[in-house]
Parts: C-alpha cells; sequence; structure tokens
C-alpha cells in the first residue's frame, strides 16, 4: 500500500539542488553532450542513488544516467523506465539560477524579486487557478527555473528513494534514465537501450496536474541556404542579389495567419523560422516544420520548398538549397499498439486522487524518439509550467502527485502481471 510522504521536504529540496546546476545544452555544438556541463548535475544524481542503494547507478561518457532499481516480486512483470532530461533549454539562462518558494499561494501576482518586471498574473498563466494554497516554485527573475525538466528528475529520485526504502512495496524491475540535450532534439542520439533493457517507459515531462501525453507532433528540421551575388555596393545596379534580402523575402512570403506558431493551436502545425544568418553573398536560416499528421508535414515542407522557388525566380544568378531532416514522429503511432501502457498510467493517476487529461502535445519528448526506436513511452505530467522563460513555475503539490503517480504505475505493473 501507498505511503509517500515528502518528508522533511525533500522533494522540493531535491528539486531546488538541482535548478541551481546550469545544465543548459547547446544547439551550436558538434559534442555529446553538447555541454559538458550536464554532466555536472548526472553526477550529483549517480551519487544520489549509490547513496540509496541502487548498486549500478553510473554515468556514461556521453552523459547518460543509467540505473535499475531491482524486483521485489516472484512475478514475471515487464521491465519499466522512468525517463527525464537534465538539459535545460538554451532560450534563456540557466546560470545562477535562484529558486523561490512562495509558500500558500492565494492568487495574487508573483512579483519576481531580481526583475520586478517580471511577474506572474494568475490571467496569463490559467493554471494558477487550480493552485490555491499551494506552494509555488519560480526563480528570482532573471534565469528560467529548470523545471523542464528537473521536476521530472526530482520526482523519479523520490520514487526510487521510495522503492529503496519500502522493500514490501511490490514492483518489478525499474529501470533509471535521465538523458542530455534532450531540448536540442539529441536526447536519445547515444541511448543504450540493449544496456538500459527496459520493454516499457515514461517520461515525467509534462504540464498540468493529470495529464498523460500518448500523441506528439512529428517533427522536421529545415536549413536553408541561399547563394546569392555579392559585388560592390556602389556599382551594384543590375548585378547584386543579396541573399540577406532572398531571405527575407522568403520568410515575409510564408503564411501568418495560418502555419506559424503565432495562428495556430490544438492540432494546427506550423512552419517556423529559429534562427537566421547571413551576407550579401550567402544567407541561411534553419527552420522547424510540424505537424500531427505526417502527411501535413511533408506538405509544410513542401510548402516552403515551393516559397523559395517562386521568390527565387525573380532573382536569376542565385541559386538554393533546402535540406530538410527528420527529428521525431508523432509516438500515437506506436502507443495505440500497446494499450495497457496508457491504461495503466490513467489508472495511477486516478490511485493519486486526480482525474487524468489524456492529451496531445505540440511539441515532443524523449518518448517520440524512444517509442520507435523500439521503447514505448508516453508523457506524465511533472507539474512544470510556462518551460523556457523567466516565468517558468513549478507547484510542490503537483510533484508530489507525480511522484505517487511514478509509484503507482510500478505497483499496477507488478499487479497485472
Amino acid at each position: 500500500m501507498l505511503n509517500y510522504q515528502n518528508k522533511n521536504n525533500s522533494l522540493q529540496n531535491r528539486f531546488a539542488k538541482y535548478v541551481q546546476i546550469d545544465t543548459q545544452s547547446d544547439p551550436a555544438s558538434a559534442t555529446i553532450p553538447s555541454t559538458e556541463k550536464q554532466k555536472n548535475l548526472g553526477k550529483v544524481l549517480v551519487a544520489e542513488l549509490l547513496e540509496m542503494g541502487v548498486s549500478d547507478a553510473h554515468l556514461d561518457e556521453f552523459g547518460y544516467v543509467y540505473a535499475t532499481i531491482p524486483s521485489n516480486t516472484e512475478k514475471n512483470v515487464p521491465v519499466i523506465c522512468f525517463c527525464s532530461h537534465m538539459d535545460t533549454s538554451p532560450d534563456c539562462s540557466g546560470t545562477n539560477v535562484k529558486p523561490i518558494i512562495h509558500a500558500n499561494y492565494q492568487g495574487q501576482d508573483l512579483v519576481l524579486p531580481d526583475d520586478e518586471s517580471i511577474i506572474l498574473k494568475m490571467s496569463e498563466h490559467p493554471d494558477l487557478k487550480d493552485q490555491i494554497g499551494n506552494d509555488i516554485i519560480t526563480a528570482s527573475g532573471t534565469t528560467l527555473l529548470g523545471a523542464d525538466n528537473k521536476a521530472g528528475l526530482a520526482e523519479i529520485m523520490e520514487a526510487a528513494a521510495f522503492f529503496m526504502q519500502n522493500p514490501g512495496f511490490k514492483h518489478g524491475t525499474v529501470k533509471i534514465l535521465f538523458t542530455p540535450d534532450e531540448e536540442i532534439g539529441r536526447g536519445v542520439d547515444k541511448a543504450d537501450l540493449k544496456k538500459l533493457g527496459a520493454d516499457f517507459a515514461y517520461t515525467i515531462d509534462g504540464e498540468t496536474l493529470g495529464s498523460i501525453e500518448d500523441e506528439t507532433f512529428s517533427a522536421d528540421g529545415a536549413v536553408l541556404t541561399i547563394n546569392g551575388v555579392s559585388t560592390h555596393p556602389g556599382f551594384a545596379k543590375g548585378k547584386m542579389e543579396s541573399a540577406i534580402k532572398i531571405l527575407s523575402d522568403v520568410i515575409s512570403a510564408l503564411p501568418s495567419d495560418c502555419l506559424s506558431p503565432e495562428s495556430t493551436e490544438l492540432k494546427e502545425g506550423f512552419i517556423h523560422p529559429v534562427t537566421i544568418s547571413g551576407s550579401v553573398e550567402q544567407a541561411q536560416a534553419r527552420f522547424i516544420l510540424r505537424a500531427f499528421d505526417d502527411e501535413q508535414l511533408e506538405a509544410n515542407g513542401e510548402l516552403l520548398d515551393a516559397t523559395v522557388r517562386n521568390i527565387i525566380e525573380d532573382f536569376p544568378n542565385s541559386t538554393y538549397e533546402l535540406k530538410i531532416t527528420e527529428q521525431y514522429r508523432n509516438m500515437k503511432k506506436v502507443l495505440d499498439e500497446y494499450p495497457q501502457v496508457i491504461e495503466y498510467g490513467v489508472e495511477a493517476i486516478k490511485r493519486a486522487g486526480i482525474t487524468p487529461k489524456r492529451q496531445s502535445i505540440r511539441g515532443g519528448t524523449d518518448g517520440s524518439r524512444l517509442s520507435f526506436m523500439g521503447l514505448p513511452c508516453p508523457n506524465i505530467f511533472a507539474g512544470e509550467h510556462a518551460f523556457h522563460g523567466k516565468q517558468e513555475w513549478a507547484s510542490v503539490q503537483d510533484m508530489e502527485k507525480a511522484v505517487e503517480t511514478i509509484i503507482n504505475i510500478s505497483a499496477i505493473w507488478e499487479e497485472k502481471a
């Protein structure tokens, strides 16, 4: 029987410790992990697991943490993995994070002390309306918080401690996987699934209390390179074809009332330029393409290509190259083949006293790629909100329920075996 308690504030203490370790990933880096500092957190997590008695916990050369909590039942139970990522988003600084607990939240504006222009308002963060009386954690106003995904890390670690301290609580073999570089789309590039040895998995990387997500975007990345014609600007009439201006025309010609993040919601996809650089002679833009349907995703890529071809017709001496690469695919295709993975997750949430919310993600997780690598892996809430920015926040009470859900999932797989 579950008797998890957040003793001595152990959950928020773990979380506060982890967010103060800078683990920001870097999309411009070619190394694995993209930043060596991610291993600093990995080493802390391994040390804590070893101290709990998880004897095989280790950090590999690529920055992945692996650990096993052995089965304590005679039943033949599928091996279940819980996964979270250690890196934080490149979109906002993760250096010198100062976590602040706003105890017993009563609906007031939360003004962050190191930059009082950063204010969390219930009108802008609707999930705060469900947090009255709870304890809200934010950063101080100059950095992101790192709840994405250090909330998930803290919750899995707290569940691991529960398993080790309660040997009478029956469960099958539980595997732990902590990954680097999820925020830059490389989270499972070097994950060794043979070594992991899990049958099914759950990423703990979701938002609202009670959510379980079995569907993500399908995603491609695109790199568009324009090769223009550079001449001396004083003698450029009829000769110069500026790659910068051509690229700007392409971006301006893309739809703005649809197919952009600013104009889409629910299951609508988009074409989104994320970086642009270059000179008169050559300019380059990187895009992310998103859609829930693979055919629509392909159509988005074709629209981008058609837009470029239409614009560049007016520049006869210029050329372009558009390279589209697969990033991840909608995990629903895989998860529909294993309905018990979702069913047991839903039951685990109910046992925690929460109404489950089965929904789609306008994004992706490590679980998207893990599912297609042979490890079916839906996503469970972690209580993290307003990711990738200075207004990021988490709820202690929601995090406690995530711990209970992890423990319940392990129990249910044992019961059903």
